[in-house]
């Protein structure tokens, strides 16, 4: 399989709350926050992670900064191809974000370079659930059907992938060589696996430690 290059690893931004500024809420885990922040510039992703733990165990509105650091755990791992541990922290991180459809894409990811497949295929099905109108998660689970040589499958979800995406190149072509799959004429030609965009790029959205104060 050929794979797009993985983008390089950012600084995600924590942010210190205005409740945390005035001194509200728990004192320790204020604290323990700070300390993950700073262990997170340094890009000390254990320390960070134990620290946003402990904090989250006490107050759990810090819960986001521990799936944050998971994840940019996680990104390196993947980038050492650490798979496994790679897909330990994404699970983890879904334990606190169980709504964030793109740490099921990255998971599925790492899964897919494992080639456990039927991981993978659920991932992205918990992942279309809960973005529907997203074409790359019907465009990868397209590759995942056609793996696994279930081609309807595959040419459904190919199909999703041009309604959504009209100019989709890999689609396209995906669609010809399915066509010519299914219908037995002509012989297709060799249809790249790829390329898969790399997923496991630091997490766009930025973690915040406590919620605003209220008015």
């Amino acid at each position: 399989m050929r794979y797009i290059k993985l983008l390089g690893l950012g600084m995600m931004v924590f942010v210190i709350g205005t409740a945390l500024l005035c001194g509200q809420g728990n004192q320790e885990a204020a604290n323990l926050t700070r300390e993950g922040i700073e262990a997170s510039k340094a890009n000390d992703w254990d320390k960070a992670i134990a620290a946003f733990k402990k904090a989250a165990q006490l107050e759990q509105r810090y819960a986001p900064n521990l799936a944050s650091a998971l994840q940019q755990r996680a990104t390196v791992y993947v980038s050492q191809q650490k798979f496994q541990e790679a897909i330990a922290d994404y699970s983890e991180a879904l334990k606190v974000k169980s709504n964030d459809p793109d740490i099921f894409e990255r998971r599925a990811y790492a899964e897919m370079q494992l080639k456990d497949y039927d991981k993978a295929l659920h991932d992205y099905n918990e992942a279309i659930k809960l973005s529907p109108e997203e074409p790359k998660y019907y465009q990868v689970r397209a590759l995942i059907h056609q793996t696994k040589n279930n081609f309807k499958a595959a040419m459904a979800d190919v199909d999703k992938t041009l309604k959504l995406d009209p100019n989709n190149v890999d689609a396209q072509q995906r669609k010809r060589f399915l066509d010519a799959k299914l219908h037995g004429t002509p012989t297709p030609e060799p249809m790249p696996s790829g390329p898969i965009p790399n997923p496991n790029a630091p997490p766009a959205a930025a973690a915040t430690a406590t919620p605003p104060a209220k008015p």
